[in-house]
């Protein structure tokens, strides 16, 4: 099964920053979302296999909690928002927000489209499809790629994307079988009741 996790608050969360690539540390509360989502996904299966992800320390902070080697795989980071990092979601202009939305090509100043980082991670997720039919492999990374990962497995392009929300140390869970990815759970939070 591919486990996926999103990570844990960091202060740009908090405050309704768009991050992309900024190098942010969970806070107090993301480290307490990244040990609650750990234990759960632990609790829920026969064993934790393997654990991936993005090289961004949010994404390597809250893998650590699994208590595993954390293998690093760039594919899994964030969409590039360019000079829109650092900017508060509400103060982003109309248009970009309506261009990321409409075209899939479309990259910000300085940033990635939708379409390069979903080209990526399904690239990644194809690549973990042998192992994960018979092992338990947790991603840890980010909502873009999360979203763009849940996609791949629901046979749909992007644009799904806008229709969804991820939470804070949410995860997604895709079984691998012999005929194709099995989205099987979308946005478990331990609070849920994992």
């Amino acid at each position: 099964m591919l486990i996926l996790v999103r990570h844990g608050r960091t202060p740009a969360n908090a405050a309704g920053l768009l991050q992309g690539r900024l190098n942010q540390s969970l806070d107090e509360v993301g480290y307490e979302q990244a040990e609650r989502v750990a234990s759960a996904v632990r609790s829920s299966l026969a064993s934790v296999d393997k654990v991936i992800a993005s090289p961004l320390t949010r994404a390597q902070q809250t893998a650590s909690a699994f208590g595993l080697p954390v293998h690093t795989d760039e594919r899994w980071l964030e969409i590039s928002y360019g000079v829109y990092e650092g900017v508060a979601m509400s103060k982003v202009p109309r248009d970009v927000w309506q261009n990321w939305r409409q075209d899939p090509y479309f990259e910000p100043e300085g940033g990635e489209s939708m379409w390069a980082m979903d080209q990526r991670v399904r690239d990644a997720c194809h690549d973990l499809m042998e192992e994960a039919k018979e092992a338990n492999v947790v991603v840890v990374s980010h909502v873009s790629p999360m979203k763009s990962a849940v996609a791949w497995a629901l046979g749909v392009d992007l644009g799904i994307s806008w229709r969804t929300h991820l939470a804070q140390a949410a995860v997604c869970r895709i079984e691998v079988r012999d005929s194709g990815p099995v989205l099987v759970s979308f946005n478990e939070t331990p609070a849920a009741g994992m």
